[in-house]
């Protein structure tokens, strides 16, 4: 074994994942298939670890693993700018702000929910479970 090669079991260690993680991206592209030794194990290069450390911190920004794809590609994409990556990053802040007001607007609706609901009597007339039951949005 190369001495710079990782077996799957040593990236997954060196990044904080487990296996399972390493395979799946494998599966979905994220990673490429690395070659393997002559007993069979996966050999990541080390920028392998590199490449995990980039996918995992992107989607803790939020990012989805067909946005993390696009972003690795411009990464080696001699044509890419790095207003490429910024739009892309916008694009992420737009759909986070999106996400926040949704959030904002459940949290009221069930503020509002819950002080309407005395916590006594049955169940039926819960003032939650009504709001849930209603057709209305």
């Amino acid at each position: 074994m190369n001495v710079k090669s990782l077996t799957i079991d040593r990236l997954a260690r060196q990044v904080g994942v487990n296996l399972e993680t390493v395979r799946y991206y494998e599966r979905r592209g994220l990673l490429p298939k690395p070659p393997r030794s002559t007993s069979g194990y996966r050999l990541f290069p080390a920028e392998a670890a590199r490449r995990l450390r980039f996918i995992r911190r992107a989607q803790e920004l939020g990012f989805s693993l067909g946005e993390i794809r696009e972003l690795l590609s411009l990464r080696v994409a001699s044509t890419a700018k790095s207003a490429d990556v910024r739009r892309r990053a916008q694009a992420k802040i737009t759909d986070i702000e999106a996400k926040i007001k949704s959030l904002e607007s459940m949290k009221k609706t069930l503020r509002e929910l819950t002080k309407a609901c005395t916590g006594c009597g049955s169940v039926r007339d819960c003032p939650i479970l009504e709001s849930l039951d209603s057709e209305e949005t």
